[in-house]
């Protein structure tokens, strides 16, 4: 199991925007990759958007938003299991 955690900071004005955009456009092309475990979306009250997604191996990158939608590019990061 590998899991990617993606995350976005949005323009302030544009944060509804970017959170439609993440959960209507970017995340259900996910959801038809036969790797693609699971995807949960969380929100900051500092206008950022975080994607955490499970995948049984090779995950895949989600789109590039908008530039207009975001102050920054976004950053993802892989983790995987650790036994304890």
């Amino acid at each position: 199991m590998i899991v990617r955690m993606w995350e976005v900071r949005a323009e302030p004005a544009r944060f509804t925007d970017l959170l439609t955009w993440v959960c209507d456009t970017a995340l259900p092309e996910l959801d038809h990759n036969p790797l693609h475990v699971s995807s949960e979306v969380f929100s900051s009250t500092d206008h950022r958007v975080v994607v955490v997604s499970k995948w049984r191996s090779n995950p895949v990158s989600l789109p590039d938003p908008p530039s207009r939608l975001v102050a920054r590019p976004p950053y993802s990061w892989d983790f995987t299991p650790v036994d304890r």
